[in-house]
């Protein structure tokens, strides 16, 4: 199934945007493990809706209830499951969306592939909502890494062609600092240069897109596989869950397509007695496989599609063209609460990657 990540962790997804409860399963964590419950929230809370004057008006507690695997706040060997209860939805908000699709969302496809059959109330399980699921998993496997030494943080790279200063690619530093502030970027003054153009996307009805960059610091060499199981394949499949992002690149990325091999390439060196990079172009993965230096890449997140400026669009019964002006509560970008998202997506990667690394070593 599709909503489902195989790997040493199964992780399955389930729910929709207005229905009674959004929720997770995850199989396959290592018993014996303390969760600390508040830092989980703490992270749930950087994606929740109805925080600020940047996202959605629509509230929600996003308290995760967990119904098994943890025993007196240990993992215990059993699946976890985990749910979600939505508590405000408008649902009559999408009523004509069966048959008038909105541009730039899965409605059309949705209808296309189910049949008329799919939930369309708030996106249904196309909706953004199911990413709060997604941090759960994430957020516990963040926990999970930090205790290896491993940390993973993400801050907005650009919004509206207002660009953030990047991480370091060979010391980023301490990578989390971004993800302690309410609007996560690394210089406020880039951060509320930002928040003007979403505020005017907002004014003038309509959404602005921007870039995400994340690192995980601390890795050891020797994760991932080459070909169809490379570190960056794992990130992007789970990075590509999420609704509204349409690329990714690692390391240097598409910018490598006008170097040269003389400038691509990052030397060898040793430091601290081990092998490392003087440079760090690759992003920390080389043929797949982690190589000691940060792994770094980004991810482009698109405009809003629901936006309530009037657009073009087909009623899909009378097969003719009609102008679509969209109710309901959305985010005028989605950029800054996709952030930790973007964490949780590298970090389940990341985390199943080292699982499977140590059952090899055995």
């Amino acid at each position: 199934m599709s909503s489902i990540y195989h790997g040493h962790l199964t992780v399955t997804i389930f729910g929709q945007s207005h229905a009674p409860a959004i929720g997770v399963t995850i199989d396959g964590l290592p018993a014996g493990h303390a969760i600390d419950l508040d830092a989980l929230q703490a992270f749930l809370d950087r994606r929740a809706p109805g925080q600020n004057d940047w996202s959605t008006p629509r509230k929600e507690a996003d308290s995760p209830e967990i119904l098994s695997g943890l025993a007196d706040g240990v993992t215990c060997g059993a699946p976890l499951a985990a749910v979600i209860r939505n508590t405000n939805t408008r649902s009559k908000d999408y009523s004509n969306l069966r048959d008038v699709p909105r541009p730039g969302h899965a409605d059309f496809t949705a209808q296309v592939k189910y049949g008329g059959a799919q939930d369309v109330a708030g996106g249904g399980h196309f909706s953004g909502r199911l990413t709060a699921p997604l941090c759960i998993a994430g957020g516990i496997c963040k926990q999970l890494l930090a205790e290896e030494g491993i940390a993973v943080g993400a801050h907005i790279a650009s919004i509206g062609g207002i660009a953030d200063a990047p991480f370091d690619p060979v010391d980023p530093g301490d990578v989390t600092l971004p993800g302690q502030k309410p609007f996560p970027v690394q210089s406020d003054r880039a951060g509320a240069r930002m928040r003007e153009i979403i505020a005017g996307a907002r004014a003038e009805l309509d959404s602005v897109g921007g870039l995400i960059e994340c690192a995980v610091t601390g890795l050891p060499a020797g994760l991932g596989d080459p070909m169809l199981d490379g570190m960056e394949n794992r990130i992007a499949r789970l990075v590509f869950a999420i609704p509204a992002v349409k690329g990714v690149e690692f390391g240097a990325g598409f910018t490598v397509a006008g170097l040269r091999g003389s400038e691509n390439n990052d030397p060898f060196c040793i430091r601290d007695g081990q092998v490392r990079t003087r440079t760090n172009r690759a992003g920390g993965i080389l043929g797949g496989i982690t190589n000691g230096m940060p792994l770094l890449f980004r991810a482009a997140v698109k405009p809003t599609p629901s936006i309530a400026r009037p657009q073009e669009s087909v009623s899909l019964s009378r097969m003719e063209e009609v102008t679509l002006e969209i109710q309901g509560r959305h985010d005028p970008c989605i950029v800054p609460r996709a952030v930790p998202v973007v964490e949780a997506a590298a970090a389940i990667a990341v985390y199943d990657a080292l699982l499977e690394h140590r059952r090899d070593e055995k």
